[in-house]
């Protein structure tokens, strides 16, 4: 895709409060009740460690304020036929479809596979980001992007934003981020890649490649530091850095970006065959298959064995292989739960099958099913007969 600002691509805007409950399938009193909601309690203050470090402040959004912010998410920032990404957009940004139809990945190995042979890095992180990102940005998102009307502009910003900034938490805040920049990034990916340099965004990690080990790095520092000034989001100074081969690992979000593909750091493949240890360990005390407990730390680990599939590393076929052997039992209260899973469906099809509630809860019964197969082949069998006349719709099906 080319070196673009963002596109809105649908001739269509949303001018009122009307169409905006139509866009978003939700009713006017729905929406009323959100704006209503105080401030002080729309969002809930949690605490998250990230890695090694600090505990970092989270909001976590009043169940209300949440679902709004979803439908906002796949009805407009997520739909392939409202918004179309360029390709130095990474993170948040949904998969694209190629010229040919074939999926591109819009996720952090894919934006580390842009930099693979690079020689040099530039890395500028931004401060603060979302509390950087100021409701007036957003306003002219929604206004001056997307075209709504000036009521709907308010409506939204003011769903989308606490304190006059992005929230850490909120749903909407990450696809709000990717588009901050969106009347000015694509010149200056341009200018770069005039210069022979890659320009990389995922959320707020800025990330320029070049094939030359001396790169100076000056002029890029000076147009992307501009840039961001003019939308008021400063550089951080500790985050931002030159790395050049030969000195350390190049690495862009962590995967090594010195070969051809990205490939994970060593240590970080010896702690994933250490985690399949940790599963089939657990896996020897008695009953413990059968547990929640058992299920959560398999999927987890089941979801870092996948990770080295993303990068072709030659230990995905042995670890998989090692952990579909000690998969997760079914205990005969599964069966139960299986089918009062199914029963609420069947009561909610007709009046919520569009929801993402009615989906998760669909696919969370298929998760279920395919452990009941290890041990109840028949039954599961049966019931996942009853879940073909229960399919949800997709995000953006007519309801």
């Amino acid at each position: 895709m080319a070196l673009s600002n963002p596109r809105k691509v649908s001739s269509g805007a949303i001018a009122d409060i009307a169409s905006l409950c139509r866009a978003l399938r939700c009713s006017e009193e729905d929406l009323s009740y959100v704006l209503a909601i105080p401030a002080e309690q729309r969002y809930v203050p949690i605490e998250v460690k990230k890695g090694a470090g600090k505990p970092r402040p989270v909001f976590n959004p009043h169940h209300r304020l949440r679902r709004i912010q979803r439908k906002i998410n796949t009805q407009i920032f997520s739909d392939p036929q409202i918004i179309e990404w360029p390709s130095y957009l990474y993170g948040s940004v949904p998969n694209q479809k190629g010229p040919d139809g074939e999926k591109i990945s819009k996720d952090y190995i894919s934006c580390a596979a842009r930099h693979c042979g690079a020689r040099s890095l530039l890395k500028l992180d931004i401060q603060s980001f979302f509390d950087n990102v100021h409701s007036d940005i957003v306003y002219q998102i929604f206004s001056d992007f997307l075209k709504c009307g000036d009521v709907v502009a308010e409506t939204l910003t003011d769903i989308c934003c606490q304190n006059g900034h992005l929230v850490q938490g909120a749903l909407t805040s990450s696809y709000l981020a990717s588009l901050c920049l969106y009347d000015v990034e694509g010149r200056i990916a341009e200018r770069l890649s005039n210069k022979g340099l890659i320009y990389t965004r995922l959320v707020d990690d800025i990330t320029v490649s070049s094939k030359f080990h001396k790169m100076d790095y000056s002029y890029a520092t000076r147009i992307i530091t501009q840039m961001l000034v003019s939308k008021d989001l400063p550089v951080n100074e500790g985050k931002s850095k030159v790395l050049r081969s030969g000195s350390v690992p190049l690495t862009v979000h962590g995967l090594r970006v010195c070969f051809e593909n990205p490939r994970l750091p060593s240590d970080e493949v010896s702690r994933i065959r250490a985690a399949v240890r940790n599963v089939e360990s657990l896996a020897q005390e008695s009953n413990y298959r059968t547990t929640h407990s058992y299920r959560h730390d398999y999927n987890r680990c089941m979801g870092r064995v996948n990770k080295l599939q993303r990068v072709g590393h030659s230990q995905h076929s042995p670890l998989l292989k090692r952990l579909k052997a000690v998969r997760p039992l079914p205990s005969p209260r599964d069966i139960g739960r299986a089918r009062d899973m199914i029963k609420r469906l069947v009561a909610d099809f007709s009046a919520k099958r569009h929801t993402y509630w009615y989906r998760n809860r669909y696919y969370r019964v298929q998760e279920r099913l395919n452990v009941l197969k290890e041990t109840y082949e028949h039954i599961s069998l049966d019931m996942r007969l009853e879940l073909r006349n229960l399919k949800p719709l997709r995000p953006h099906d007519p309801v």
